[in-house]
């Protein structure tokens, strides 16, 4: 592909840091560990590396609470392995971005240390204060304002007291901000996630947000004033130009509450290169994983993406959400994971994958008082947090499933003896191999990457759809039944992709996907 496209076409693997590798047996992953799996990655066929924070932190949110967003947190290695990851990724041909979280810092952060010393503080005017709290809820629960004895004043923080919020508004934190962009850049990154950058914003007045049906504080109500201010986007035409000073330089958004229409707003030449949409993930409470649904979001996102003329990115799972395994499998069964991930690789849009969605890996099984994450720790049972999402690589069927040689920061999946990379290297059938042979007919066959997305007429149970470009055309059918159908293919003559040797007019078996292309 052409360089200029890899954000477009690329496939992008996110990858949790403390949870990875461990080289150096202290049970957390670290930037040495990564750096010992890149050819593991290059091998799996992915573009880009997304790396969850690793910067300096208390960890009263893993990570996204940042003490320092310009060095490295020593259990996770130095500035110079970090600069040794770029090198050897680059080497390799894969990229790196950096997750960066740049609406709140962590209340150890020495700018916040600096603000709370006194309200006549320099810095007091870099995070938001008040003499009265307003109605807003955090996201994590309770009040978005904390109490300082110290000064006598609320301090804002939308997620927990913990991380208070930046006062983006100050042209003094506007610059700092950017200045961490450029410190990193100039380290040779090739970009960046932005953690819930819709939210850098709050209104100057601080209003109370009207109310709203919802099961918890923060869904009760409509946030208008705490987020998607006007102001984001003069912001954004400056991170922008930025971006575009550095040849090939890319961001994508984590969009805050997001609706297509919100997304696509943030995106374009002047704006970010592209924002997530969640688009399969969004019904939090059930999941719904039929065809029926599917195409009712596809169709949405295609309808309001090309009128926009905005790229689309796809994703199933990351580190705030439920695996999709975890969400769509039987047991042990990984049926439903192959047809998860051909949805990922095949529709029109960046994938993001993320680290051991490859091999089927499932959520932990925790017990509450295994529960380390702040929501899960505040709503058990009713929310048991992202913990189990977050669980350790597993490599091998080693003690500690090849992760680190000590107890690891979270357990290890007790299924790992059996699902893990080194098992299913060796075995043609597993899912492991079905997602190598996806991204190689991905990389193989421009209508993948590139082409329009055409949905077409299915039995229940199937979904069907055309990937198309004027030279070529690929057909798509994922059976989600587990009955036999037969597949929907138009006429003409057709080469069957996947299963490799079927006969592409035969029957389509239950939970079987077949891809084809057009001779």
């Amino acid at each position: 592909m052409e360089s200029s496209q890899w954000w477009r076409e690329g496939i992008i693997y996110q990858i949790y840091p403390r949870s990875f590798k461990d080289s150096n047996g202290d049970g957390l992953g670290d930037l040495p560990g990564i750096i010992e799996k890149l050819d593991y990655l290059l091998s799996l066929g992915v573009d880009a590396l997304w790396l969850s924070p690793f910067y300096p932190t208390p960890d009263k949110d893993f990570g996204y609470d940042v003490s320092d967003h310009c060095a490295v947190d020593p259990r996770f290695g130095t500035l110079a392995d970090f600069d040794r990851l770029v090198a050897e990724a680059h080497r390799r041909g894969l990229r790196i971005l950096l997750d960066m979280v740049m609406n709140h810092t962590s209340d150890q952060h020495p700018w916040f240390q600096e603000a709370r010393s006194s309200r006549t503080s320099p810095k007091r005017d870099w995070y938001i204060w008040r003499d009265r709290p307003n109605n807003w809820q955090a996201a994590f629960g309770g009040r978005t304002w904390t109490y300082d004895p110290q000064t006598g004043q609320y301090y804002l923080h939308l997620f927990t007291p913990a991380q208070p919020d930046v006062n983006w508004r100050n042209p003094a934190v506007r610059q700092a901000q950017l200045d961490v962009f450029r410190f990193w850049l100039e380290r040779g990154v090739d970009g960046f996630r932005l953690d819930v950058f819709n939210a850098y914003f709050k209104h100057p007045d601080l209003p109370d947000n009207p109310p709203q049906f919802g099961l918890r504080g923060f869904d009760r109500q409509r946030h208008i004033y705490d987020m998607d201010q006007p102001e984001m986007m003069p912001l954004l035409n400056e991170l922008r130009a930025l971006l575009d000073s550095y040849p090939e330089r890319y961001a994508v958004g984590e969009t805050y509450l997001a609706t297509l229409d919100k997304v696509v707003s943030y995106c374009g030449p002047d704006k970010l290169h592209a924002a997530f949409s969640f688009d399969f993930t969004s019904a939090a409470l059930f999941y719904p994983w039929n065809p029926a649904w599917i195409l009712k979001k596809i169709l949405a996102r295609e309808r309001i993406f090309e009128a926009a003329g905005v790229w689309p990115t796809t994703v199933l799972s990351n580190h705030d959400l439920p695996r999709a395994a975890s969400r769509y499998c039987r047991g042990e069964d990984d049926s439903q994971a192959r047809i998860a991930l051909t949805l990922l690789l095949t529709l029109r849009g960046t994938p993001f994958l993320y680290y051991g969605e490859e091999i089927g890996l499932r959520d932990l099984p925790l017990k509450r008082h295994e529960i380390l994450d702040p929501p899960g720790q505040k709503y058990w049972p009713i929310y048991k947090g992202r913990d189990g999402c977050r669980g350790p690589m597993q490599w091998d069927d080693s003690p500690q499933a090849g992760f680190s040689q000590a107890q690891p920061w979270l357990k290890v999946h007790p299924d790992y003896p059996r699902r893990n990379v080194a098992a299913q290297e060796s075995d043609p059938a597993s899912l492991l191999n079905f997602t190598r042979r996806l991204i190689a007919l991905r990389r193989e066959y421009p209508a993948l990457r590139r082409g329009a997305f055409v949905p077409l007429s299915a039995p229940a149970g199937v979904l069907a759809y055309l990937r198309r470009t004027e030279a070529q055309t690929v057909f798509v059918a994922l059976n989600f039944s587990r009955r036999e159908v037969r597949a929907p293919l138009p006429e003409g003559e057709w080469q069957t992709l996947l299963p490799e040797g079927a006969s592409p007019a035969g029957a389509l078996g239950p939970q079987q996907i077949l891809l084809a292309c057009k001779v």
